[in-house]
């Protein structure tokens, strides 16, 4: 279960310097360390994240349990969640002392609890802070500082929302921004609703790309497949994927083929799971519960004749206290038979 301490490896701005990047998002309670390391065995390339960590948590929390990563992640971002330039410093700080590859700042999550902590999508409305922000974590950190914001929030007009934030934290120094192509609702609209309900608006992100040719603007937002995300990389530099990418992981297989251009072919589903062997078994013996793992590779064998059993034996096996890796061997052994009538 120990986490990893990595080493910084990259000079900033360096991530965001050689061709588009494929990313998975943020995702809370989704994105953790065993989930970026299943994801990392299908892509070498992606950029992966963090959940968000907010700078509370990390001034005064378990860092190794909110900050730990096995080193196998990189390239991996730290987001964090807050509003105070000074704590931001300080947190993002301790980031790059981890050996996070990227620093980003949440300017995109709609919830009521992230509001009550002046943190996330509210921040649209204070762009002059959030730059604040990122020049104070500029400052203090020699990695790259990167916001994930939305195209507004409520009533703002998404024009002139988007701009004004854009305007200010790429003044400040900003070396990505990454967009989700939606509104905010930070009222009548729970964070889930907010995920589907508010129309994407992808065309407003392409302006924002034509307004500022020579920075990193890339993109969020119901992107449900690699088609959809080559097709979005004409006009913009990055593509992120969500639920997507953690729902169906294996469409990651073909990201270092399909988004950087590498000469290989696409992981096999298979080969995954005997990879994944070793970093259970190790995380089993450590006193760590199966389900730490099973429960973010569900959906491996998406579409695949068999998938349900798999999904069935993984999910009720498991959770079993003290179950390993022979519940892994029956879920394949289940995938096989369906597959072979």
């Amino acid at each position: 279960m120990q986490g990893i301490l990595g080493t910084p490896q990259k000079s900033a701005n360096s991530l965001y310097s050689s061709g588009p990047i494929f990313a998975v998002a943020p995702m809370l309670d989704w994105t953790d360390r065993n989930c970026r390391l299943f994801h990392r065995q299908l892509s070498a390339r992606a950029l992966l994240y963090t959940e968000m960590v907010t700078t509370a948590a990390i001034r005064f929390g378990d860092r190794e349990r909110l900050l730990g990563f096995y080193p196998e992640e990189h390239p991996v971002a730290l987001q964090l969640g807050g509003s105070d330039p000074a704590e931001l410093a300080f947190a993002a700080k301790v980031g790059e002392d981890w050996g996070y590859d990227e620093i980003n700042l949440n300017v995109g999550c709609p919830s009521d609890r992230v509001q009550s902590g002046r943190f996330g999508a509210c921040l649209m409305l204070e762009p002059a802070l959030v730059a604040d922000c990122v020049a104070a974590m500029r400052d203090a950190v020699g990695v790259p500082v990167t916001v994930k914001c939305r195209i507004g929030v409520d009533e703002q007009d998404p024009e002139e929302a988007l701009d004004r934030l854009a305007d200010a934290v790429i003044a400040a120094g900003v070396s990505a921004l990454w967009v989700h192509a939606r509104k905010a609702w930070l009222k009548g609209l729970s964070p889930k609703e907010n995920r589907d309900i508010p129309p994407l608006d992808y065309d407003r992100v392409r302006r924002l790309k034509a307004r500022y040719p020579d920075v990193f603007i890339g993109i969020n937002g119901g992107i449900a497949d690699l088609n959809s995300a080559l097709d979005l990389l004409k006009t913009l530099d990055g593509v992120m994927l969500g639920r997507a990418a953690y729902q169906e992981p294996a469409l990651l297989g073909s990201v270092d083929r399909l988004i950087y251009g590498e000469a290989c072919e696409d992981a096999d589903p298979f080969v995954v799971v005997e990879r994944m062997r070793p970093h259970i078994a190790a995380y089993l013996s450590s006193g760590g519960r199966l389900s730490a793992f099973t429960r973010h590779m569900l959906g491996l064998f998406h579409k695949v004749p068999g998938a349900r059993a798999w999904r069935r034996i993984m999910t009720e096996g498991g959770v079993r206290e003290g179950a390993g890796l022979e519940v892994i061997d029956a879920a394949l052994d289940a995938l096989l038979s369906r597959r072979a009538a």
